[in-house]
């Protein structure tokens, strides 16, 4: 069994999480993730009587591998890329007579004993073991005979590696087979898969801060609105405020900032960010809210009589922010909707209690419809409850569109959706 790894120093690992948990907490992320990995191939090794063998990517005597000298043997990694650091460990571990062997990198949280013995079994009755990654690569390969071509010309760490060694097995004639697709930790909002299985966040509390509502605004070029939707929630200790940005050219960050809101970066796309900012979250419940839309008074009773109600979810009767006749009509069918379906926008702002966004899995990661497709997932478990009061959004895009084009788009990519319509088809429509 060969575990790949990097020591866990600061500013060196984990370096896409930086933007939101800071070089420390990237390091004790990984340092995490490094510790779970262990103790479940180290497991498997006592169980299967294998032999453990770290791979370090830095100095092999790091203090960070003390502790697992009497348990693996530790070794520094040779080659100038992954492939040939892959080839290589692999190489010796056949010289020295393994029949076996099974690579795996520390990124995935839901590696388990269990999943190691799987792939053994596999491998038993098959040339090539691939445990495929959610981001498309893998956490694991397991291979009985070295193979350099296995590992050549693959672009490491892009979303082809996966579909590239597939390739290269089946010109190289090896018999395949793929194990259960995990997730692996890299970027802000994989962190929300740490969450769900009750890991800690670097310098936060193991429980969420009772009765706190966190408060995640997803922004792209906001400067002109985030001041204002931010001036009411800031500087009370029953909120956190945490923008997430997704590579914003003017003055939000800065302004968000300055108001006082913690701001993290992450990859554009609304679902992300929405993902990333829960996942560092501390509050008890959630609130997801559109840079454009002003809260109720009180907005926090009420968030907290529904989810204590027993509600799964809960969003705010919407008002649009202008004097147009028309307008009433579209918020009286969005209301409606809302009520009687259970399926509200994310303009209205959408709440639930952390635990349970963790346990849902948050929202999928989708170009448009990621609010429609987790209220359609979250009401079959409870309510998803319309408040009594209304939250105001901007009319920016009514008025900008016209008010006849701009409902006919947003009932053309709910109907699209529900007829499995691509997301990324729908967002051409809707323009996003």
């Amino acid at each position: 069994m060969l575990v790949f790894s990097r020591t866990p120093e600061p500013g060196q690992v984990k370096t896409r999480l930086i933007p939101a948990v800071g070089a420390d907490g990237a390091a004790a992320v990984h340092a995490a993730l490094v510790d779970h990995t262990l103790t479940a191939v180290s497991q498997y090794c006592q169980s299967a009587a294998a032999r453990g063998v770290i791979c370090v990517a830095g100095p092999s005597d790091a203090i960070a591998w003390k502790s697992w000298a009497s348990h693996f043997t530790i070794r520094e990694q040779h080659g100038s890329d992954l492939g040939e650091r892959l080839d290589h460990a692999f190489r010796e571990a056949f010289g020295e007579g393994a029949r076996q062997v099974i690579a795996v990198g520390t990124d995935c949280p839901d590696l388990s004993a269990g999943r190691l013995a799987e792939a053994a079994i596999a491998l038993d009755r098959a040339d090539v073991v691939l445990g495929p990654a959610h981001d498309g690569g893998y956490y694991l390969v397991g291979i009985r005979r070295p193979c350099l071509e296995l590992f050549k010309n693959i672009a490491w760490g892009t979303d082809s590696v996966l579909r590239q060694t597939l390739a290269t097995a089946r010109r190289l004639g090896l018999h395949v087979r793929l194990l259960p697709a995990l997730s692996d930790i890299d970027e802000p909002e994989d962190l929300l898969v740490w969450r769900r299985l009750g890991g800690a966040m670097p310098g936060m509390a193991a429980e969420p801060r009772s009765r706190v509502i966190s408060v995640v605004i997803p922004v792209v070029n906001e400067a002109s609105r985030i001041g204002e939707t931010l001036l009411p929630l800031v500087g009370r200790d029953d909120l956190e405020v945490i923008v997430v940005d997704g590579g914003s050219a003017d003055a939000t960050v800065a302004i968000a900032r300055e108001a006082g809101a913690r701001v993290i970066t992450t990859r554009p796309g609304r679902a992300r960010q929405m993902n990333a900012g829960a996942a560092v979250a501390s509050g008890e419940r959630l609130l997801f809210l559109h840079a454009d839309t002003t809260l109720p008074h009180a907005f926090d009773k009420v968030i907290h009589a529904i989810l204590d109600g027993g509600s799964a979810a809960g969003a705010f009767q919407l008002r649009i922010d202008s004097d147009r006749p028309a307008l009433r009509w579209v918020e009286w069918a969005a209301n409606l909707r809302s009520r009687l379906l259970q399926l509200p926008y994310g303009d209205q702002g959408f709440f639930l209690d952390a635990t349970t966004f963790y346990r849902s899995g948050g929202f999928r990661d989708m170009p448009l419809m990621e609010d429609f497709e987790i209220c359609r997932r979250l009401r079959r478990t409870g309510r998803v409850t319309l408040a009594p009061v209304a939250i105001s959004t901007s009319a920016r895009r009514w008025h900008s569109l016209g008010v006849v084009r701009t409902t006919i788009v947003n009932q053309l990519c709910i109907a699209g959706f529900l007829v499995g319509v691509p997301p990324k088809w729908l967002a051409r429509l809707y323009g996003r």
